[in-house]
């Protein structure tokens, strides 16, 4: 497949997870993709394989306005153009309310949603110029509430609702915006949760399909909403979740 030829795609949180699945997929469509996330040294062992002539990788803090902005600038600077923007950066956060500190509550807040914020306002200008589409990252807690993750249930359902707000204001300027709503997968995100056999049972409970969703799965949904496969579809919040989230809640008859 080439569906990405000659495009350019700038992914956050590229040096890992969904990020980096996500930079491998479009790399291999035939996009030029900018990988951007912290630290340096994981960005040059995520490109060593890639290849060279496609990639650039941009060190950043994305929860900083000034630092989107670098990002977006270098990327129109060394490839000139912006066809897809993928937000995956981010970071969980376990506690209720009242054991959520305001530290990590705003630490999360810059990382899942101040990150989207900024650099969406910063590529818009490119973005109108190439009829380019938006993806961000978002949770299936982007869809409801769940139990000891009060903030980050907050901002993912933030980045849902404001994705949704850019593709009314920006349809009329031919881009479009999605979010896709990752259930559990296999990312060092969720390493702790992977090796904790009870809570798996139960999370399996929840789950019609009985596992985890690879990071390259849900790396092929973002690549089909980039695409002009889906040149129809804006505004959505798409669960890639197992089945999660078509379930009443109620447990399986029998059990």
């Amino acid at each position: 497949m080439s569906r990405f030829d000659g495009k350019v795609a700038v992914i956050t949180g590229g040096g890992t997870g969904i990020g980096l699945a996500t930079a491998r997929r479009l790399l291999a469509e035939g996009a030029s993709v900018v990988i951007c996330g912290r630290r340096k040294e994981r960005l040059q062992q995520a490109a060593a394989d890639l290849p060279q002539d496609r990639v650039l990788i941009f060190p950043a803090d994305v929860s900083e306005r000034a630092q989107c902005d670098a990002l977006i600038q270098a990327a129109i600077d060394r490839l000139g153009r912006i066809d897809t923007l993928v937000n995956a950066a981010g970071m969980n956060l376990v506690g209720t309310v009242e054991q959520t500190s305001d530290e990590d509550w705003h630490k999360c807040g810059g990382a899942d949603l101040s990150s989207v914020f900024y650099t969406t306002r910063a590529a818009l200008p490119h973005l109108r110029t190439t009829k380019g589409s938006i993806v961000n990252v978002g949770s299936v807690s982007s869809l409801g509430g769940g139990w000891s993750h009060a903030g980050y249930n907050a901002v993912k359902a933030a980045v849902a609702n404001l994705t949704r707000s850019v593709a009314c204001d920006e349809g009329k300027n031919g881009v479009r915006a999605n979010t896709v709503c990752p259930g559990l997968t296999i990312t060092e995100m969720v390493d702790a949760i992977m090796d904790d056999d009870v809570l798996l049972e139960k999370a399996w409970e929840r789950i019609p399909l009985r596992r985890a969703a690879q990071a390259d799965e849900v790396a092929s949904a973002i690549a089909y909403l980039a695409s002009d496969e889906a040149a129809i579809i804006t505004g959505i919040a798409l669960p890639v979740d197992g089945g999660q989230t078509c379930t009443d809640g109620g447990p399986e008859r029998g059990k």
